[in-house]
This record gives C-alpha cells, sequence and structure tokens, in this order.
C-alpha cells in the first residue's frame, strides 16, 4: 500500500468528501444494503455473547465504543441494549448530529460523541470493554490501522476487547476509488493484528448476507 500513504493525504480527504454525500439513514450507511441490517446485528450479538458475562475472564458491559458509528445503528440495535454507556465515533459531524435523534431515549446513555477519523483518534485509556469496529478499517492505510489498534489495546478495561467485524477480500489489497477504501484478504488482515501485538481469541464468517457482496468476518482481538 505504498502508492497509498505516498497520495495519504488524498486518500482521506476523498473519503471524507464521499461520506459527506450520504444520506444519514441506515440505508445509507449500508451503502444501499439496509436490508441486511438485522441479519448483520444478530450474527454480532451471538458473537459478543460468547465473550460477555460475570465471571473469570469475561468481558465487562460498562462501556462500550463504536468506530465508524454514522448514525449510530450499530450502538442502537447492538451495544446499548449490552453496555451501561456508549461512545460513538465518526469522521462525519452530521452523521453524529442525525445520532441524537436516531438513537431515541437511550441515547441518554450515550457518553461522548467523538467527531474524528481513526487515524487521529486517540481513545481514553483503561475506558473501555468492548471497542466495535465495524466496516471501517478499509478506510485507513496499514500503517494507520496498526497504529490504531494499539491505541485501542491501551483503551481496554481488564478482559476487554477489540472487536473487528469488516469485508475480506479474496486475494490481495482491492481498492475501491467511489468511497476511498480498500479491502484487504484475511491473511493481511491477520499480519496487521499481529504486527499491533494483538492476538485473535476467536473470528467466524457471518452468514446469510447475499451472495454478490465481500465475505465479512468478525474477528475477537485483546
Amino acid at each position: 500500500m505504498g502508492d497509498i500513504a505516498e497520495g495519504e493525504t488524498g486518500f482521506y480527504s476523498n473519503a471524507e468528501d464521499y461520506w459527506k454525500e450520504v444520506p444519514p439513514t441506515v440505508d445509507g450507511m449500508l451503502g444501499g444494503y439496509g436490508s441486511i441490517s438485522n441479519i448483520d446485528i444478530n450474527g454480532s450479538k451471538a458473537f459478543l455473547h460468547k465473550f460477555l458475562g460475570e465471571g473469570n475472564g469475561k468481558t465487562g458491559t460498562d462501556c462500550a465504543l463504536d468506530c465508524g458509528a454514522g448514525i449510530g445503528r450499530i450502538t442502537k440495535r447492538l451495544l446499548l441494549p449490552l453496555f451501561k454507556t456508549v461512545d460513538l465515533v465518526d469522521v462525519t459531524q452530521e452523521f453524529l448530529d442525525k445520532a441524537r435523534t436516531y438513537l431515541g431515549e437511550e441515547g441518554k446513555r450515550v457518553g461522548k460523541y467523538l467527531c474524528s477519523g481513526l487515524q487521529d483518534l486517540v481513545p481514553e485509556s483503561g475506558r473501555y470493554d468492548v471497542i466495535w469496529i465495524q466496516w471501517v478499517i478499509g478506510h485507513l492505510t496499514d500503517a494507520h490501522l496498526v497504529d490504531f489498534l494499539q491505541r485501542c489495546q491501551k483503551a481496554l478495561r481488564p478482559n476487554g476487547l477489540i472487536i473487528i467485524k469488516d469485508n475480506v477480500s479474496y486475494e490481495g489489497v482491492v481498492p475501491d476509488e467511489v468511497d476511498s477504501s480498500v479491502c484487504r484478504d484475511l491473511e493481511i488482515v491477520h499480519s496487521l493484528v499481529s504486527r499491533a501485538g494483538l492476538r485473535i481469541l476467536h473470528e467466524e464468517q457471518q452468514t446469510n448476507f447475499p451472495k454478490e457482496i465481500y465475505q465479512v468476518h468478525t474477528l475477537a482481538l485483546r
């Protein structure tokens, strides 16, 4: 991804410009695939439940961070029902503004709305039980993703988890000129996780998604 690093500024600013034009709706967040939201959330819920709870080695439920949160689709359906407090971070202020109404009454339990690209975000040290990073790692260069994961690790509480859920390509890195992102294959994702000093506790492929979209994998890291 050296060529991307050289055009790094454009890589990020083009993505920001793209998202500014996207409507602040569930369908907008999912690139026209709003119909898969329920399947996605149910898969994520089943994945998370493997780790949460009381007892030795279990992950707590005090605070979660939703990365690339958009209007709060995942916060509303997955994280707020499971965690006492949820923070949202997104690069597009309009999405965060919309989240305040979209989340409704339960939005009172949002701790922070953070407007930032993940390449610039320094999450508060020791604050989070779960850091949820879905459909957004393709907007980071390799080096920035590794750095971000390392900062996330410092932001975890004891037994905390970083969860990545994202598209994976069949081979190599596939650029998307439309939204200025990349899709990496699983081997590359694994190598970047390893470079960040994290280990994979569990990994699953999301099932029942439309055949024409990329495979989606969920990884629990610590």
